[in-house]
């Protein structure tokens, strides 16, 4: 079972990475729009679409690696101070009663959207380029789908820590700061001791 959670976890993590290279593009035409708009005082027909697609491409792909990453914010005053076994049965609740109807409603809406906008190919309406939005809005049930996958994983995690009493360990990745720091400071701690 854990294999298949870190497959999903990876799946989501690479997805979260590659659409996170979209900052670069945004960064890069934002920059290239300001110059010539302030100094070559020509500014473009495309940049606003340009950074609202970047943009909205990488927040939704966000999504299932910020879960994956157990990055979403969490009101944890109470939950943290549970046992493992009582975090991952309300969690295991929670999922089902909120995320996964959320998630399907997603998906299914989402996926009306897109088809709609791939039918029509449908283009941007807020410059004169005409810039097609259709393969955005394909992201919409495509990103649901992800945060299917990544629930799935999150249940089966829960389903572990009930069944072990604590909770797997997620894959590793790039840390915050602030938790390299604290770490080092405990084994400091540890050494003095």
């Amino acid at each position: 079972m854990l294999a298949i959670i870190h497959f999903v976890e990876s799946l989501s993590m690479w997805m979260g990475k590659a659409f996170g290279w979209c900052i670069i593009v945004l960064a890069f035409g934002i920059g290239y729009e300001v110059f010539v708009r302030y100094a070559l005082r020509d500014p473009t027909s495309w940049a606003y679409d340009m950074s609202y697609i970047m943009y909205g491409a990488m927040f939704l792909m966000a999504g299932p690696y910020a879960l994956a990453r157990d990055g979403h914010v969490r009101g944890d005053v109470l939950y943290r101070l549970m046992p493992a076994r009582v975090q991952a049965g309300l969690d295991f609740a929670l999922y089902l009663i909120f995320y996964f109807p959320g998630v399907l409603a997603l998906i299914y809406s989402g996926w009306i959207f897109a088809k709609m906008a791939w039918t029509f190919k449908e283009v941007s309406v807020s410059s004169p380029a005409g810039i097609p939005v259709y393969p955005l809005k394909m992201l919409i049930p495509v990103a649901g789908a992800l945060l299917l996958l990544q629930g799935l994983a999150e249940l089966a995690r829960c389903v572990r820590c009930l069944r072990d009493g604590a909770w797997p360990r997620r894959l590793h990745d790039v840390e915050e700061l602030e938790a390299v720091i604290v770490e080092q400071h405990r084994k400091a701690e540890g050494d003095r001791a």
